[in-house]
């Protein structure tokens, strides 16, 4: 993988914890997690799609529908215990 499908991946998965934090609000904390949890959900979504090699949804050499998918399953997953852990402290 070059450095520019690094770079473009990282850019990608800012953008979609960005827009999800736009969506769902919250504090810095909150946008700190959300970029975490699309980098990581990115990045595992982006290897799940190079070990299955399937060719349709990739732009270059980023499987981007894979690693998108995974970004936004990892946001709502993240989101989703966020909000027991905010209950919780109530």
């Amino acid at each position: 993988m070059t450095l520019a499908s690094i770079g473009f991946g990282l850019v990608v998965a800012t953008l979609i914890g960005a827009l999800f934090h736009l969506w769902k609000g919250g504090g810095l904390k909150d946008l700190l997690l959300y970029l975490i949890l699309s980098w990581i959900g990115f990045w595992v979504g982006q290897a799940w799609g190079a070990n299955l090699g399937w060719k349709f949804g990739k732009y270059g050499q980023l499987y981007l529908l894979f690693a998108t998918v995974g970004s936004v399953f990892f946001l709502f997953v993240g989101y989703w215990l966020s909000l027991s852990n905010r209950k919780a402290k109530k």
